[in-house]
């Protein structure tokens, strides 16, 4: 093997030593999170908040459906239909999906500015072990509570897409689905939100 060869065995070598590490450990999904932030700050992920209009039918927004029940980090229990009067930020997550965790930076600061008398966050994980989601939003210091779904998911939330993303208005329509990744924390966005007050 010439000398040039074995400097390119050695680099792939590195390589996949490298990603192999990221793999076997879990931390590809933070690296590649941490890359798609990059896009994100692009602004071409934002969600479309004109395109909420194409849910409406001569002008009025489908009802939410209310009938999910969540249970938080602490074990508590908490119905959905609890919720009602207030705009809900409902975001469908799992830790496993680089998309979702490239979005929750944004949507911690987005969290930390709005009202929470007239505002609440659903960060819904979708992972098997809830366990790994409480570990991950410990680890990350994110101020948002996390929940898993007791029981099946309303049709009306259910995607093929990680992360996605839905807004109910205080009167309780569903008035924005995004799906795939979003940068939350813009101007447009947050007066978005205070328009659905």
């Amino acid at each position: 093997m010439n000398k040039k060869n074995k400097k390119s065995v050695i680099e792939y070598g590195i390589i996949i030593v490298i990603f192999g590490g990221l793999y076997f450990t879990g931390l590809h999904t933070e690296v590649l999170g941490f890359l798609q932030r990059g896009i994100l700050a692009t602004g071409l992920m934002d969600p479309d908040i004109d395109k909420g209009s194409e849910l409406a039918v001569n002008n009025e927004y489908p009802d939410a459906d209310f009938s999910m029940n969540f249970i938080n980090s602490n074990g508590e229990k908490v119905a959905m239909e609890k919720l009602q009067g207030k705009v809900i930020f409902m975001n469908v997550w799992a830790t496993w999906c680089p998309p979702c965790i490239a979005e929750m930076p944004g949507i911690n600061k987005l969290y930390q500015e709005v009202d929470k008398d007239k505002v609440v966050f659903i960060m819904l994980s979708v992972d098997q072990e809830f366990k790994k989601a409480i570990d991950f939003n410990k680890r990350k210091g994110y101020d948002f509570e996390i929940y898993k779904t007791q029981g099946n998911i309303p049709s009306m939330y259910s995607s093929q897409s990680l992360p996605t993303t839905y807004v109910i208005n205080a009167r309780g329509e569903l008035v924005l689905t995004h799906t795939g990744m979003g940068d939350y924390n813009t101007k447009d966005f947050k007066e978005f939100l205070k328009k659905q007050y």
